[in-house]
């Protein structure tokens, strides 16, 4: 405006030509005569009015144009984004039919897609990437915690809450866990699965040391246990890129959420248990998915059942039994060792390396990619589980006695050979020390006939010998077929020369 002014005073003030007003204000004669033009338009002479501000002299030379009507037909930008995460849809296919409803003023292809372009950066950084219908589930912990009462102790410790967002709909679920190990990581994904009532195609995880062995940009190294969940319910854990927080932006705003419209909610509130926490979360997941976008139509429900929901996978109706995986090496006894206890396999197995698929409530053992036997798991440190059919035949065949059908045995030939087979079993410290005598004895029956066995266990029993031996040594030398002479108890006469037990003391 000082230059406009300039011009005035010096054609209208001074009376200088054009040519000498633009060497004195360094602007062509052009110019000069542009303003010398708006000035005479806008009825300005000089000297100008004192009540002109620059504003107001500005606003008089150049007077805005009302601006014409759009002669294009804007498309719905918001719309054109949610069809592009239905699988197929591009937008040269949105195009056509914009154009078809917008005809001659719709905008050319290239023109379409700058404004959809436009459009879409002015979109949080989350929403910039174009999710496809039923593929991610993206999935992770928030940073806040909830507090749990122990109401024995009042110890506080700190529950921490699982997210899981669906990238087409940014459809979201929360859950509380104890912690976030394996256990927590994997319970919580199934939770959220029953949730959206469907699989998709990826689950995407961060990198932690629960679901991942070793991070790695082109080939993460998961757990057994993870591996498994994921072919449990047919779909695919694929975790992000290490330090590549974009690569998870959905499930990021997703915990933002959750902190701003759950867990601010909730901090006033105390809590004893982790039911009691869920519960409550439960209440205002509706709350929160109902909630209106801000930038596009609709909400998280509306957009789940239009968009996610179709695509998802059945759910596999069995429930998920979280296992650990561990290695080991079959002992010489045809046990291996797990925790303290120990269980039998196949006695061929001996020396091989196998793995152990550990339950809660049971333990399997796999050979070779196949499983040779289970056991329900003992929680008793040094306690044995056998299988009989894991046994060699003649451990079987040990291990097929017991104290009782050895009695009912020896009772089976006769009387004094009961008696000889119990008096044998209460000699041991433990019964299985006597099972090979009465073993023996067996053989011998075969070997001699039940009638001389009986005959020579008779004999043992009135001498008080309970073995086996004696009874071999009794049929070997043949007095089994004599009688049994009573021995005569003597008694010592009463004599000065003869000691009585009270000298040896």
């Amino acid at each position: 405006m000082r230059k406009i002014r300039d011009v005035l005073r010096l054609r209208l003030g001074a009376d200088l030509s054009l040519d000498e007003i633009a060497r004195a204000l360094k602007v062509s004669k052009g110019v000069v005569a542009k303003y010398l033009t708006l000035a005479k338009a806008a009825d300005i002479g000089w000297p100008i009015r004192a009540d002109l501000d620059d504003a107001d002299l500005e606003r008089l030379l150049f007077p805005r144009r009302i601006k014409a009507g759009p002669t294009y037909i804007e498309p719905d930008h918001a719309q054109v984004h949610q069809e592009l995460k239905r699988k197929g849809v591009t937008l040269q296919l949105l195009w056509e039919e914009y154009r078809q409803s917008a005809g001659d003023r719709a905008y050319q292809y290239t023109a379409f897609c700058n404004h959809y372009r436009a459009f879409a950066r002015d979109l949080k950084r989350s929403m910039r990437q174009v999710h496809k219908v039923g593929e991610k589930l993206f999935v992770d912990y928030a940073g806040p915690s909830i507090p749990i009462i122990d109401v024995l102790t009042g110890e506080v410790a700190p529950a921490s809450i699982f997210v899981g967002v669906l990238g087409a709909s940014s459809y979201t679920f929360a859950y509380a866990t104890a912690g976030q190990t394996q256990v927590d990581w994997l319970y919580a994904m199934e939770r959220c699965l029953r949730f959206m009532g469907g699989v998709p195609a990826l689950v995407v995880p961060d990198n932690p040391k629960a679901l991942v062995v070793k991070a790695d940009r082109y080939e993460p190294d998961l757990p057994r246990a993870v591996e498994e969940f994921a072919a449990h319910f047919a779909t695919v854990i694929l975790p992000a890129r290490p330090r590549k927080p974009q690569d998870k932006a959905k499930v990021e705003v997703g915990v933002q959420v959750v902190e701003r419209w759950i867990l601010a909610k909730l901090r006033h509130r105390q809590f004893f248990s982790l039911a009691e926490i869920n519960t409550a979360i439960a209440e205002l997941l509706p709350d929160l998915n109902q909630r209106p976008f801000k930038k596009l139509a609709g909400n998280r429900r509306e957009a789940f059942e239009t968009l996610d929901a179709p695509y998802l996978s059945a759910l596999n109706p069995t429930p998920y039994v979280i296992a650990d995986w561990y290695k080991a090496t079959v002992n010489i006894d045809y046990h291996i060792e797990f925790e303290g206890s120990y269980y039998s396999v196949p006695h061929a197995l001996v020396g091989q390396k196998v793995e152990i698929r550990a339950t809660r409530g049971t333990l399997e053992v796999i050979a070779k990619g196949k499983r040779v036997t289970s056991h329900v798991r003992s929680h008793r440190r040094g306690h044995y589980t056998t299988r009989p059919e894991h046994m060699p035949a003649a451990h079987r065949r040990h291990a097929e006695w017991t104290p009782g059908r050895f009695v009912h045995w020896g009772e089976s030939v006769g009387q004094h050979t009961g008696l000889l087979v119990t008096g044998l079993l209460q000699t041991k410290k433990h019964p299985e020390q006597s099972y090979r005598s009465c073993l023996g004895l067996m053989r011998l029956a075969r070997r001699v006939g039940k009638s001389r066995l009986e005959a020579a266990c008779f004999r043992a029993v009135q001498i008080g010998a309970y073995s086996y031996r004696s009874v071999a040594s009794i049929l070997d030398s043949g007095l089994d077929s004599q009688p049994v002479t009573r021995q005569v108890d003597l008694k010592l006469p009463d004599h000065g020369n003869v000691r009585g037990p009270a000298y040896y003391h």
